[in-house]
């Protein structure tokens, strides 16, 4: 068991305190996570950006999130619609609308984010609301960022106007001094600026749910890759809020940048309880036991995630999980919970010697799971970085007491040949890389994640 790097992490954690856990270290990009360092690095777990959840806060600010921070001004970009005026509350859909915002704002700011999503369709065009006091004016591309005054109401401004889909737009006041993307938008992006808000469009963007969660596991937001046209493939994707935002730590992941045609990305946020959520069994880094909620997790990301998938876009045929670090142990232990019904597992660098690491913790690994199971239907793509020297100098069954080694590839190549000798074929059912070297971290999965996403499109 290499327990000295494991020890170095909760030291560190130790040290850092809220930092790692609480964000103080300063929510640099606004959505709730500490931004600011993977202390995971080469210690086979990362630690990735937690938000800093506050459920009593959520219906308020959905994602306490990258939504609500201000932004530097609006996007330069071309006039995509025209402005159609405000409309004075006399159609059925916006009357019933707006007498829900009156009874109780947040609830229905919620409700409509259940639904189709905000800005919401009603006859005249789109409504939007702002919650917040101060920013009372919008202005986007249909207005070439002039501005409108939103109709004051009870705690809220609304406003309809007719726009073109994937009109970009903000909120702003009267001086233009202050710019906030719309924290309860549906579609979004980041430009030059941060982030900016969308009418949905026809091509290919990002969508988001806010506060989805079950009986066990805490509200998170969800975070879609909508590809054009029909898809025919989804990925269910750990740690959602390091995929797609360029702030994330080592610049995230950049899934948006090139994504197989027809794939939809389905990212689900992380939480503070990441470290239980994760992993399937207790293990110790230095502490006392830590983690085993992982049923709890799969159940909610097979249940309860993929219901909201589907009752939104219908549920492409072809479905699978990916994850790096404990993602990537999660989403193999999903699959193995839930046999034959994920086409495809991908683990980036997966801490596949999760409960054996720790002196004495002699708990079932996903190494020995998948060796009792046999062949199954999922097929698998597993890599890592790092190197080193296999070796079980413990006699606990996991080659991975090499006191040099690094970003868990003793433990990935142990599985690799597991599954060879259940019968698993190179190409056809499992794919290995080794990208020797490569640091535990965003950056390292971002240069590599083309070959699974690659994989899976093949299927």
């Amino acid at each position: 068991m290499r327990i000295d790097r494991f020890l170095r992490l909760a030291m560190a954690a130790t040290v850092l305190g809220t930092w790692l856990w609480v964000g103080g270290c300063g929510d640099n990009n606004g959505d709730g996570s500490d931004g600011g360092m993977d202390s995971g690095a080469d210690t086979g777990l990362h630690d990735a950006a937690t938000p800093d959840a506050n459920p009593t806060d959520a219906a308020l600010v959905p994602d306490a999130g990258p939504d609500s921070g201000s932004d530097a001004g609006p996007d330069s970009g071309s006039d995509a619609g025209s402005d159609a005026g405000s409309d004075a509350g006399t159609t059925p859909v916006l009357d019933a609308l707006l007498s829900d915002l009156r009874t109780d704002a947040p609830a229905a700011m919620q409700t409509q984010s259940d639904g189709s999503g905000w800005p919401a369709p009603v006859e005249g065009g789109w409504l939007f609301v702002s919650l917040n006091p101060d920013p009372d004016t919008l202005a986007g591309e249909h207005d070439g960022w002039s501005g409108q005054a939103m109709n004051p109401d009870q705690g809220f401004h609304w406003l309809v106007v007719a726009v073109a889909a994937g009109t970009r737009y903000k909120f702003t006041d009267q001086s233009q001094t202050t710019w906030l993307a719309d924290p309860w938008s549906r579609a979004y992006e980041w430009d030059a600026f941060g982030l900016m808000s969308r009418v949905p469009p026809a091509a290919a963007h990002l969508e988001r749910f806010f506060n989805v969660s079950d009986a066990n596991i805490a509200p998170r937001t969800l975070r879609v890759w909508v590809p054009a046209g029909t898809a025919t493939h989804v990925l269910y994707v750990q740690d959602g809020q390091n995929l797609f935002d360029p702030n994330a730590p080592w610049g995230g992941w950049q899934l948006s940048a090139a994504p197989p045609a027809a794939m939809m990305l389905v990212g689900i946020d992380n939480s503070p309880a990441r470290m239980d959520e994760y992993t399937h069994v207790a293990d110790d880094i230095g502490g006392g036991p830590v983690g085993g909620q992982g049923d709890a997790y799969a159940d909610y990301v097979h249940v309860t995630v993929r219901a909201v998938i589907s009752a939104q876009y219908g549920e492409p045929p072809t479905v699978g999980l990916m994850g790096s670090s404990l993602g990537g142990l999660i989403s193999f232990h999903i699959a193995a919970r839930y046999p034959g019904a994920y086409d495809y597992a991908a683990s980036l660098s997966g801490t596949m010697g999760w409960g054996s690491i720790g002196a004495g913790i002699t708990n079932e690994t996903m190494i020995e799971r998948y060796a009792a199971a046999g062949h199954g239907a999922t097929a698998l793509y597993l890599d890592s970085g790092g190197g080193g020297t296999c070796v079980d100098n413990d006699g606990d069954g996991i080659e991975d007491d090499d006191p040099t080694g690094a970003d868990n590839y003793c433990e990935n190549k142990q599985l690799e040949s597991v599954l060879y000798s259940l019968g698993y074929v190179a190409n056809v059912d499992v794919w290995h890389w080794w990208e020797p070297d490569a640091l535990h971290n965003e950056a390292a999965w971002a240069a590599r994640v083309w070959r699974p996403l690659d994989h899976f499109a093949s299927l």
